[in-house]
């Protein structure tokens, strides 16, 4: 096992997303949905880090949905939780299949809901009580951007949320966190990642709004954490009322 350990900093931004959204409760048991990149590899040792000096006591676990249906080679992140001893499962799931006989118009999305449905069905067959996702702070600011303009509503995932058809808390302990900053520790740290090329992924929503942030941050440097403040601070006052309205 690595002996360095997570910056401080970093550690403490996690921590108070933790605490300010009350993620994590006695005794809970937590799923890591662990895709291999970078974000939910970093999630995992943060929280294992986390787990070992919280006055809290949780327990840890973690798991792959393999969307090849059993052709992807996760020998890395098995190493990597074994090294942690973090249980480790991995559900092959042919969903790369499927979207390519149902011609999905919008692969990612559905991408997404299968593996969050696989992970979220994992989190109740092992006794867990809630489901980790390794969103960042340029996730959440992209969200925000591209149901803005698409939809003309100014909303993002919640840090936490109650999935009410699974029965599964669902967390996501790096929303104050930038892309820049996990990518910056996980090369300090030297972790492992898993490669994988995704044949439907070319120019979606979500890479135009990441290059348009990274426009903005040229001429509006503190944008995300603007959009984060908004976020958290919709005032009522500041909406317009209906039509005809007083």
């Amino acid at each position: 096992m690595t002996t360095a350990k997570i910056h401080r900093k970093i550690r403490g931004k996690i921590g108070k997303a933790i605490f300010n959204y009350k993620m994590i409760s006695k005794d809970d048991h937590i799923v890591v949905g662990l895709s291999g990149g970078k974000d939910s590899v970093f999630l995992l040792i943060a929280l294992d880090e986390i787990r070992r000096w919280s006055p809290v006591p949780f327990s840890l676990s973690a798991c792959s949905v393999d969307i090849t249906g059993g052709s992807w080679d996760t020998s890395a992140m098995e190493d990597l939780c074994a090294d942690r001893e973090i249980p480790y499962r991995v559900v092959p799931h042919p969903v790369e299949e499927i979207i390519r006989i149902r011609d999905e118009r919008s692969p990612c999305s559905f991408c997404a809901n299968m593996r969050r449905g696989i992970l979220n069905s994992t989190v109740k067959e092992t006794g867990g009580t809630t489901l980790a996702l390794g969103h960042n702070l340029d996730d959440a600011v992209e969200t925000a951007l591209m149901n803005l303009l698409r939809t003309g509503r100014f909303r993002s995932f919640q840090p936490t949320a109650w999935q009410s058809n699974s029965q599964v808390r669902l967390i996501r302990p790096m929303v104050y966190l930038s892309e820049k900053a996990i990518l910056t520790e996980v090369e300090r740290l030297n972790l492992p990642l898993l490669k994988y090329t995704c044949p439907f992924s070319l120019e979606t929503e979500r890479t135009r709004a990441k290059g348009l942030v990274k426009e903005l941050s040229k001429k509006f440097p503190d944008v995300k954490q603007n959009i984060l403040h908004a976020l958290k601070c919709i005032d009522t006052k500041d909406r317009w009322g209906e039509e005809g309205s007083p």
